[in-house]
């Protein structure tokens, strides 16, 4: 019978499968979990070949408890699998999951063995087709249905991690993704089938059996693939998120539950197992030949030639690379974005971008599909080597094949791309140069059917690596700039401090040279300790307007009358005789603010208004109620300020028209208005005085 040879073939290949992953040195947890994995998968196949080959209900029906119990030994090591293989972040996923695989562990082999005698509740065999059925019973049922799940999730997982995988790592898991997809497929094609009837016709297992078989050859190939179990995938943690798994097992679901029902009302025979093999070998052909970078390869050159078209459809490249790379403001997250790009616009699988560091003069990997850091700091070029191809590139900014030239520059740079394979066509290196300045270089190579970059190749990457280069360079000036607008700052702060300073300490040391003098003269000792209190005063009070600059301003705001909080300030304001102060309040609504933050800020405005007038000037304050705004106005008939210091100066730190001053005033009487979440304007004519108004929202 072919039933029972399937059965001990699947049985053979996953087992040697599992011991050809346990013998493996190194080994991580995804290889004990897919040893485990397997083993099950060949105990399972093993009893049931031993039912397929008994005549008897009893035989037949202890097997079949035998064989449950195997199989509700997979869902915990599978799940397990599909959340570790070829993951670089798997112990995140782990953990996020660990209710889910205590119960995929725990819950199905629990079932299994406390209800041994409910799992099949009745055998028989059928009158027209003579195959043995077990009727499931309700134990029997749910671990089917955990079966089903374990089904979607494992296809899930592994959808998942195929395509958050580009280049070299796609090429390596491509295989295993695909056999465990077809055994899963299979394994979700029966678990669905006997939940639809309730019940296991004794044939209809042979299907997992040849996916079985069918994805262990899959798996086989992918293991003579290098590094197909060491891959570091690192993919979002939403887990639904971009799936075509869920969807399509859903679509199915329904699939097969209108097929069956037309069956039943056209009386066709439901056991049709040999068709399904056969529909299932078709289907992992038509996977292969789709997910064939070749064919996709060569599909586009097929629509190109013979529709009379561009081989790159240039505005959705050029769309898709600058949507892709505008948000990219560092080095690294923009090299990580443009490899990948790069490595699926060109169909690549090995791409990799070397920037110059700036005053070490040596090319440092910044991201790569196929190399890691360690194997970039074994391969980097020697100081002369790195000088020799800096000086060659800069003077020739086009793509360079590197397999076409015996140049020594060029043999130097080959080692930056080692040919992962033989037919993997040439290799390339585009110079990513921005205003005459080489800043790095971008390596391609392992090309999908070893195709040769044509003409039209070329062109697209000489684009590609302008853009990248004009990209850095910008990010390059800006970071010069950044630091620039840093160090203009310190030294700002640091001319008007030292300048304070000086100031304080010559009065200091005046001071000292005048103590061993009149040290016994009380009045003197007297004016001395007030001179140092001043003096300390004065330093703190520096210290405090310099620390505002990196502390964010809090408030504490309360139901306050603006005009009371004014009228509080300009107490200690009001004894200066050589000014006039006129107040014209008006009355205000209560609105939410900090009277001690907004008294700061008057008296600011008015001590600057001070400043600002001569000997007969004058300073109005006036409140009033505008817009839905509650107005502060401070005016002053002093000097002014030029159009260019108001529009460019005036609210910065450390620009000041004040000799005194240290500019942060200003600054800092912004920020408490802001806090507010209020508004200030300023009207200034030179010669003729300044006009503030502080704009305060009513109700919040």
């Amino acid at each position: 019978m072919i039933g029972p040879f399937l059965a001990y073939a699947s049985a053979f290949v996953s087992g040697a499968l599992a011991v050809s992953v346990v013998v493996r040195r190194n080994r991580l947890l995804a290889h004990v979990a897919f040893a485990v994995g397997m083993f099950m998968f060949a105990v399972a196949n093993v009893l049931y070949g031993f039912e397929l080959s008994s005549a008897e209900a009893g035989r037949i029906s202890e097997w079949q408890n035998a064989e449950w119990l195997a199989l509700s030994l997979l869902p915990g090591p599978w799940i397990l699998f599909s959340l570790t293989y070829a993951r670089g972040n798997y112990r995140e996923f782990v953990k996020k999951w660990t209710f889910v695989l205590a119960i995929a562990f725990l819950m199905p082999a629990s079932l299994a063995l406390f209800s041994w005698d409910l799992t099949i509740a009745s055998i028989g065999q059928d009158e027209v087709t003579g195959h043995w059925l077990l009727r499931l019973g309700i134990y029997g049922s749910v671990l089917n249905l955990m079966l089903l799940a374990t089904a979607v999730i494992v296809l899930m997982n592994l959808e998942r991690t195929y395509r958050a995988a580009v280049g070299t790592m796609r090429w390596r898991i491509k295989f295993m993704v695909l056999g465990l997809g077809v055994i899963f497929a299979g394994q979700a094609y029966t678990t669905s089938q006997i939940m639809l009837y309730r019940a296991i016709d004794l044939t209809s297992p042979i299907v997992n059996s040849v996916a079985l078989i069918l994805g262990g050859l899959l798996i086989v190939r992918s293991l003579f693939r290098e590094g197909n179990f060491e891959t570091d995938v690192f993919l979002s943690h939403s887990v639904l998120q971009n799936s075509l798994t869920v969807f399509v097992a859903g679509i199915y679901l329904l699939l097969v539950g209108a097929v069956a029902k037309l069956f039943t009302f056209l009386k066709t025979d439901a056991s049709f197992s040999v068709k399904v093999v056969v529909v299932l070998v078709a289907l992992v052909l038509l996977t292969l030949v789709l997910l064939s970078d070749r064919v996709r390869l060569r599909m586009r050159h097929f629509v190109s030639r013979h529709f009379q078209r561009p081989f790159y459809d240039y505005r959705t490249v050029w769309r898709r690379f600058t949507q892709s790379t505008a948000r990219r403001v560092e080095r690294g997250d923009l090299s990580v974005e443009i490899v990948k790009l790069t490595s699926e616009i060109f169909q690549a699988l090995s791409v990799s971008i070397w920037l110059i560091e700036e005053g070490q003069g040596k090319l440092t990997l910044t991201a790569s599909t196929s190399l890691t850091d360690a194997r970039a700091r074994d391969i980097e070029l020697d100081a002369d080597e790195t000088t020799q191809t800096v000086a060659t590139l800069s003077a020739r900014p086009e793509p360079v094949d590197l397999d076409a030239s015996s140049e020594k520059w060029v043999t130097s740079l080959r080692q930056l791309q080692p040919d992962n394979f033989h037919k993997g066509g040439n290799r390339i290196c585009v110079p990513l140069v921005a205003g005459s300045e080489l800043l790095g270089i971008m390596m391609l190579g392992d090309r999908v059917s070893g195709e040769a970059f044509s003409i039209q190749d070329l062109d697209l990457l000489r684009s590609i690596g302008d853009q990248v280069a004009a990209n850095l360079l910008n990010i390059k000036l800006s970071n010069r700039l950044s630091q620039a607008k840093q160090l203009e700052a310190f030294q700002a702060m640091s001319a008007f401090f030292v300048h304070d300073l000086k100031n304080t300490a010559s009065g200091l040391s005046l001071m000292l040279q005048n103590l061993p003098i009149h040290f016994n003269d009380p009045q003197f000792r007297e004016d001395a300790l007030r001179g140092i209190s001043k003096t300390v005063t004065h330093i703190n009070d520096l210290i405090k307007r310099l620390s505002m600059l990196r502390e964010e301003i809090s408030i504490r705001p309360v139901e306050a009358d603006l005009n009371t909080a004014v009228a509080k300030a300009l107490k200690c304001l009001d004894a200066d005789p050589t000014v006039e102060l006129v107040k014209d309040f008006h009355p205000l609504p209560k609105v939410f603010l900090d009277p001690e933050q907004i008294q700061n800020v008057v008296v600011n405005l008015v001590l600057n208004a001070k400043d600002a007038v001569n000997a007969r000037g004058q300073i109005c304050i006036g409140t009033e109620l505008k817009n839905g705004w509650v107005v502060l106005t401070v005016t002053d008939n002093g000097c002014g300020m030029k159009p260019e210091f108001v529009q460019h100066s005036l609210f910065r730190p450390f620009h000041t028209t004040k000799k005194q001053g240290i500019g942060i005033g200003m600054f800092q009487c912004k920020m408490i208005v802001q806090a507010h979440r209020g508004k200030i304007e300023v009207q200034s004519e030179l010669n003729k005085g300044t006009t503030f108004r502080i704009l305060l929202p009513i109700g919040v």
